[in-house]
C-alpha cells in the first residue's frame, strides 16, 4: 500500500518556521509512515532539507495574481500529490486560498482533510480568538482540534554545521542588534548596543555580532568602535547560527529571526521588545529565555538590559 500523502504549509518567517518546529514534530509522531511534505519559502528550503520530519521539501514562490501559468503549475502540483491530509501552519489569506486549488469533491473526487482556518475545511482551527494566543498555543490547539495532542517544544537539536572556520572560543555572546528594514522601531538603538558590547568585553565576554546583508553597515560600525567585538553579519547561515548559539554564553538582541534561532537552539537569551511586537503573542519561550519591553526602544536603557543579564553571566 503506498504511503499515506500529508502536507504541511509554513512558508516564515524565520521565528515563525523556528516556532513551528514543535508541531511538525508532532505531525510526524502522529503520521509516523506516512509521507511528509513541507511547503516553505525558498529562502528556508534548504535549511529546511535537513529536517527528519519531512520526506521532501517543496519551494513555493507565491506568484502573484497575475502569473496565471505559475499558479496553473502551484495547482497541478499539490492536485497532482494525492494529498489525504493538510496542515496549514502559516494560516495566511494565501495559504487558505490554496484550499481551493484541490477538487471540490465533485465527480468522485475529494478534497484533503484541511487543518487551518479555510472557510469550508474538515478541521477548522475555530477559536475566533486564535489571534488573540501566543503562537505556540495557538498552533498545540489547532493540530489539537485535528486529533495531534502531544505537541512538543520547538527544536533544532537536529540542526547541523561546522563553524570550526569561526574559531570562535567561548566565552562569547551573540549579539543582534538588527531586524526588519522595514519595521526600525523594532530596533534597539545603535549606540546601545555600543555601549552594551563594551560592558561584556569589559566582563570578559566577547560580543559577536549577527545579522544579515542589510545589516552589515550597523555591524561594521559598532566593530570598528568597539575594538575585540566579532563581526559575523551576513557570514553565519541559520544552521552556523543555531550551532554557534549552543556554546554562547548570551544572546541578546530585537525581537527578529535569529534570536528564536539561538533561544531555541539553547543559547540564554534576552529578546528586546518594542510596541510594535507583543511578547505574549510571539517570544521565545524557555527556562533560559527572557524578554523586556518599552513602547519605545530608547527609552530601555543600557543598564536595565545589563542588570537583567549580568547574573546569568
Amino acid at each position: 500500500m503506498a504511503a499515506e500523502q500529508i502536507l504541511v504549509i509554513r512558508h516564515g518567517a524565520l521565528g515563525d518556521l523556528v516556532q513551528s518546529t514543535g508541531p511538525f514534530k508532532a505531525i510526524r509522531a502522529h503520521h509516523p509512515k506516512a509521507r511528509i511534505t513541507l511547503l516553505t519559502a525558498p529562502a528556508f528550503a534548504m535549511f529546511m532539507h535537513a529536517c527528519p520530519w519531512f520526506d521532501q521539501v517543496w519551494q513555493d514562490h507565491r506568484p502573484h495574481w497575475y502569473q496565471f501559468r505559475d499558479w496553473l503549475h502551484l495547482r497541478r502540483r499539490l492536485r497532482g500529490a494525492r494529498f489525504a491530509r493538510v496542515y496549514d501552519l502559516q494560516t495566511s489569506s494565501r495559504s487558505s486560498l490554496y484550499f481551493r486549488a484541490f477538487p471540490s469533491g465533485y465527480f468522485g473526487t475529494r478534497r484533503p482533510d484541511w487543518s487551518g482556518i479555510a472557510p469550508g475545511a474538515s478541521l477548522p482551527h475555530d477559536n475566533p480568538d486564535r489571534d488573540l494566543m501566543h503562537t505556540l498555543d495557538r498552533q498545540a490547539e489547532q493540530l489539537a482540534m485535528a486529533g495531534v495532542t502531544e505537541v512538543p517544544a520547538p527544536d533544532l537539536d537536529w540542526v547541523k554545521a561546522d563553524t570550526a572556520r569561526f574559531a570562535l572560543q567561548p566565552p562569547y555572546a551573540l549579539v543582534v542588534p538588527g531586524g526588519s528594514v522595514h519595521r526600525p522601531a523594532k530596533r534597539w538603538p545603535a549606540d546601545y548596543y555600543l555601549e552594551l558590547c563594551q560592558r561584556l568585553l569589559a566582563a570578559g565576554i566577547q560580543p559577536v555580532l549577527i545579522g544579515g546583508r542589510d545589516e552589515i553597515h550597523l555591524t561594521g560600525v559598532l566593530a570598528a568602535q568597539c575594538p575585540g567585538t566579532r563581526d559575523l553579519a551576513d557570514q553565519t547561515s541559520i544552521e552556523d547560527l543555531a550551532v554557534l548559539a549552543r556554546d554562547a554564553t548570551l544572546a541578546v538582541g530585537n525581537d527578529t529571526g535569529p534570536m528564536h534561532v539561538a533561544a531555541v537552539a539553547g543559547a540564554p537569551s534576552m529578546v528586546l521588545f518594542s510596541a510594535e511586537s507583543d511578547p505574549d503573542l510571539c517570544a521565545p519561550r524557555g527556562a533560559r529565555v527572557a524578554t523586556l519591553r518599552e513602547n519605545d526602544l530608547a527609552a530601555l536603557t543600557v543598564d536595565r538590559v545589563w542588570d537583567s543579564i549580568a547574573d546569568g553571566l
